[in-house]
This record gives structure tokens, C-alpha cells and sequence, in this order.
């Protein structure tokens, strides 16, 4: 029996392309990814000493906006700080720069946190999905056994609070158990979070933006929540996207 394929002279679906095949599809993701306008980022990631293996590994596949400026190395790396003065330290010298202080958004990645390749444009596209928001961060917990998501704060009770809240998860008919990836809360961790750098030129807010403390008079408290109490009394809003997943 004769096997050899009848021959054509082209393939249909090869002269349109996938992409324009779905050609509605496609250009949804586009608007919506926003990385048609300008989406500079700055990358910032504090540490003391070393970075563990993995997470530099994780780093170097983080994919970035394409033509867009967001360099991952080496980013705008301090070293050697305590991580409220680094964060503080770090921001006011990207608002002095000629260059940084145009940037849209901050990305703040810490060093024992280990993204997903997409989690950038992931972030992006909700943050142009949701103008209202100043801040969205990946979803990661706190180390160890009986860790709880860094979902700071039930948004529902007017009273601020930082309790940890569950997060969304996707159910088998591809929903979100919440209607929404997102969850709102009252403050976040920030190990993977995409900020408006905007925000920091605020006069209104506190400064230092970020400290640690720990004494009789202060009581004790982390950096990021420090802050959060001050951006949300100012009327800035943050959540996180549980559709970002983030190692720790």
C-alpha cells in the first residue's frame, strides 16, 4: 500500500499564524497586559549577605515587559542594612535619580523569595486591571509548619486589623473561590510586590516609609506593616494575587 502523503503547497494555518488566527484573543492580552504603554520598573531587592542558590536562580528567569526598561541585574541591589533603613534608604535615592524617578512601578523582591517566571507581567496586567490598588503582591507564607499567608488584614472590618486572611484558590471549573485572584487586605509582606512608585512622592506619608520596631514605648512590629498603617490612613489601598505564587 502506497503511504507517501498527498502533498499541498502550503499550510493554511501557517500563512495566518496562531496568533492572528485568534486575532481578538490576542489583542485583549495585549491591552490588557498594558505593556503597550510605558511600564518602566525598578527592581529592588535587599539583602544582608548572601542570596541563597535557588532564588538567584529564580531571578535570572524572571520575565520582563518586552523593550521595556526593568533590568534584573543587577536591578538596584543594597547590601549589608537593616531591611526598614534598606527599603527607606533605597527608594529615596531611586526618587533622586534622573532616570529612576520616572519609573511607573518599584518592584521589591527579598532575598529568600523565589518567584514564578510570569509573575512580573502577572502583576502588571492587575495593577492595570485595578488603578484603585497602590500595591499588589504575590502570595507567599510565613516559613515553617503552621505557616499562614502574608494576607495581612480582613478589608471587610473597618476597624484595621492584620489578620491573616485565607487566600483565593482556583476551583475546578476554573473560578476563583473568592470571584477574583485577588484578595484586598490592610497590609502585605514584601517579598514579591509591584508598587506605584508614584505613591513615594507623597508628601502626606510618614517618614521613614519603613521601619522596624522594637522597644517598650513602640511596641514591636515589621517593617512592611509599619508602613502599611500609615499608606492606608492616607488612602492607599493594597492586595494580593493569589494567582502569583511565590517560594519561601
Amino acid at each position: 500500500m502506497d503511504q507517501t502523503p498527498v502533498p499541498t503547497w502550503a499550510d493554511p494555518d501557517a500563512t495566518v499564524g496562531v496568533h492572528n488566527r485568534e486575532i481578538e484573543t490576542s489583542s485583549m492580552r495585549i491591552l490588557e497586559g498594558g505593556g503597550w504603554k510605558k511600564q518602566e520598573t525598578v527592581i529592588l531587592w535587599p539583602t544582608a549577605k548572601m542570596v541563597p542558590a535557588k532564588c538567584a536562580f529564580a531571578w535570572s528567569q524572571l520575565i520582563t515587559p518586552p523593550n521595556q526598561g526593568a533590568p534584573r541585574f543587577p536591578g538596584f541591589a543594597v547590601m549589608g542594612m537593616e531591611i526598614g533603613e534598606a527599603y527607606t534608604a533605597a527608594i529615596e535615592n531611586i526618587l533622586m535619580h534622573p532616570q529612576l524617578q520616572n519609573a511607573q512601578y518599584l518592584l521589591t523582591i527579598e532575598h529568600d523569595n523565589i518567584p514564578q517566571p510570569d509573575g512580573l507581567l502577572r502583576l502588571l496586567t492587575h495593577m492595570e486591571a485595578h488603578p484603585e490598588l497602590a500595591c499588589i503582591g504575590g502570595l507567599y507564607w510565613t516559613k515553617g509548619e503552621g505557616g499562614v499567608p502574608q494576607i495581612w488584614g480582613d478589608r471587610s472590618d473597618p476597624v484595621p486589623n492584620f489578620r491573616p486572611q485565607p487566600p483565593s484558590y482556583e476551583l475546578p471549573d476554573g473560578k476563583w473561590s473568592r470571584g477574583t485572584p485577588l484578595v484586598e487586605c490592610w497590609g502585605t509582606g514584601m517579598g514579591f510586590n509591584l508598587w506605584r512608585l508614584s505613591m513615594f512622592k507623597d508628601p502626606r506619608l510618614r517618614r521613614p516609609w519603613f521601619q522596624t520596631i522594637c522597644s517598650p514605648e513602640k511596641g514591636v512590629g515589621t517593617q512592611d506593616l509599619f508602613a502599611w498603617a500609615d499608606f492606608q490612613k492616607n488612602g492607599y489601598r493594597c492586595a494580593i494575587a493569589c494567582d502569583v505564587k511565590v517560594g519561601h
